[in-house]
């Protein structure tokens, strides 16, 4: 039997953390809840990666969410150094630029605005 991964984050505004996942990292919005007006959540994709922002108006430290004691979400594309071009492009900082790391894989780093790390990272040929 075929396994499908998709996550959820949680953001204190998910109307922002949505911008974000779709100027940034070039995710669509695939469809949003509202409550009283209000986004309550969002579901976001991009190729077959799936990411739902839920609300949580609580601010939450973004330390927390930081590796080694928060989760890293890497995310893997065909063409790293396009991606690096066109994220770099946008202006958001980078947690840190594109390198070569000792298991053979081209990688950057960056943080949403609500503190989630992420790692776009090169295939595993």
């Amino acid at each position: 039997m075929e396994l499908s991964l998709r996550i959820e984050v949680f953001a204190a505004d998910p109307e922002t953390s949505g911008e974000f996942y779709r100027r940034v990292l070039g995710f669509e919005e695939l469809s949003r809840q509202q409550v009283d007006g209000q986004v309550h959540y969002l579901w976001m994709g991009r190729g077959t990666a799936r990411i739902g922002i839920g609300v949580h108006r609580e601010r939450v430290d973004p330390a927390a969410r930081r590796v080694p004691s928060g989760t890293e979400i890497v995310l893997e594309v065909d063409d790293i150094d396009s991606e690096f071009s066109r994220i770099e492009a946008t202006g958001w900082p980078l947690e840190a630029g594109l390198k070569e790391q000792p298991w053979g894989l081209r990688d950057f780093r960056l943080h949403d605005p609500d503190g989630y790390y992420l790692r776009l990272t090169s295939r595993q040929l």
